[in-house]
């Protein structure tokens, strides 16, 4: 086997190695996201709840009393989803350390989302499918069938283009948690706990402003908004990414040849020390002592002398 072929074979395993990890990740990034809410859900019904309502802010729409749940809100979301980020890179996905790992880790995280939230609207939608001209004291009882009625009617007067708002929140909420996971991993990569706080900031500012502008603007400019945080999240992202390397191990160019470590290698018997400057160039040659032009070499030096 020549060097080329082992370097490349190196290679090879370093980049399905990678690719490993890297699916690893996203399964260990949507494993989060469930995690969290299991805390999270319970926090927030048994916790945040009768909090606001102590407050006296709870079903506020407007104002500053919707502003104090649109903040509690994001904290609540900001603190346990962030919080499980961290709490996983640390003792679980501990080889994931490097801004690509981040990229992979937070895509994990919102499709999981994604994927939960998509699989409840596909179930209303069948719901919808077989309400609509079905006698709803088949499914309701009498209390509620007048509801029902006027929730089917409104859902399908509603324009078509309404329904590709949940999918387009979706796509901004991907790129968001990508930015979050991001983010986070910073923690680990620059050794700061300040950038954990960052991002439970930027998740908390993502859902105040969800939260408070769909109480006053409506679904259209909400979503609006929402899209221009998304493009700066995307920014954020960028931003972070390494200059030049990107933080993995990238496998060696075909060919190359590593330099030795430990003793150095003379470049030429006639420099015992070695190359100028100590640097060792991997790839050359080394006369050897029985070799027949140093034999002439040295005969040539004898009878000059």
């Amino acid at each position: 086997m020549t060097t080329s072929e082992a370097w490349e074979r190196v290679g090879n395993a370093v980049r399905n190695q990678r690719l490993h990890l890297g699916w690893r990740l996203f399964v260990i990034g949507a494993t989060t996201f469930i995690a969290s809410q299991v805390a999270h859900i319970p926090f927030n019904q048994f916790v945040l709840s009768p909090l606001m309502q102590r407050l006296g802010i709870a079903g506020a729409k407007s104002g500053w009393p919707l502003l104090g749940i649109a903040l509690l809100l994001g904290l609540s979301a900001g603190v346990f989803e962030e919080g499980a980020r961290f709490l996983v890179l640390r003792y679980w996905a501990r080889q994931a350390r490097s801004w690509k790992d981040g990229l992979m880790f937070g895509a994990g995280h919102g499709g999981a989302e994604a994927i939960i939230l998509g699989s409840l609207v596909a179930w209303t939608l069948a719901q919808m499918i077989a309400y609509r001209g079905a006698d709803m004291s088949q499914f309701f009882p009498p209390s509620q069938v007048e509801l029902a009625t006027v929730q089917v009617a409104a859902y399908w007067s509603a324009p078509w283009y309404a329904a590709l708002l949940g999918a387009v929140e979706r796509a901004f909420a991907i790129v968001a948690q990508v930015c979050l996971a991001t983010l986070v991993m910073q923690a680990f990569l620059r050794r700061n706990l300040a950038w954990l706080a960052a991002a439970v900031a930027w998740h908390t500012l993502l859902d105040m402003v969800a939260v408070f502008a769909s109480n006053i603007v409506g679904a259209y400019s909400t979503e609006a908004l929402i899209g221009l945080m998304a493009l700066a999240s995307l920014g954020i992202v960028l931003w972070l990414r390494p200059k030049g390397l990107d933080g993995n191990a990238e496998p060696p160019p075909e060919g190359a040849v590593p330099a030795l470590s430990g003793r150095r290698r003379p470049e030429t018997l006639g420099d015992p020390r070695g190359p100028p400057g100590g640097r060792l160039y991997a790839n050359s040659a080394r006369p050897e002592l029985g070799s027949r032009p140093l034999r002439q070499r040295r005969l040539q030096e004898r009878q000059s002398g």
